[in-house]
């Protein structure tokens, strides 16, 4: 395994069995691989604000190569196919309603943080625009309204 952080690995931040089903390549370049380190150390400090029991972020989407985007029916200009989003929950810190207001109510540094319904969506993008959303979905489809 190849840690980035203290807590967070390489493998963990690429994984996606909607990539193994589908036979896609997600294997990263090296310039997304400097994006991960960023993404990576901005969940460390996600996991910090969130563990004061040392509970774990359960990482279900990081990295996403645009085949594997598209096939997820992402948004073409997500974070994800930059390196710089991951979708997380947290159980044992409450719903993700909950971590995104904990979070937006923090003095953390990230670009996007969105409550997408059963997870959260975090993205370290650069611009660091500190956007809070939520996802609204009708019919598989998301609208999305500021806020928590």
């Amino acid at each position: 395994m190849t840690q980035i952080t203290t807590h967070f690995s390489l493998e963990e931040l690429i994984r996606s069995d909607t990539a193994v089903r589908l036979g896609i390549d997600n294997t990263p370049s090296d310039a997304i691989l400097a994006n991960l380190n960023v993404l990576a150390q901005g969940l460390e400090k996600v996991r910090s604000l969130l563990s004061i029991y040392n509970s774990p972020l359960l990482i279900s989407s990081g990295y996403r190569c645009p085949a594997l985007n598209k096939a997820l029916h992402g948004a073409s200009n997500s974070a994800h196919m930059d390196g710089y989003a991951a979708d997380f929950t947290c159980p044992d810190r409450g719903t993700p309603l909950d971590i995104v207001k904990q979070l937006a109510a923090s003095d953390l540094q990230f670009d996007q943080l969105i409550q997408e319904g059963t997870w959260v969506h975090i993205s370290f993008d650069p611009k660091m625009r500190r956007e809070v959303l939520t996802a609204h979905f009708v019919n598989g489809v998301a609208t999305y309204t500021n806020g928590a």
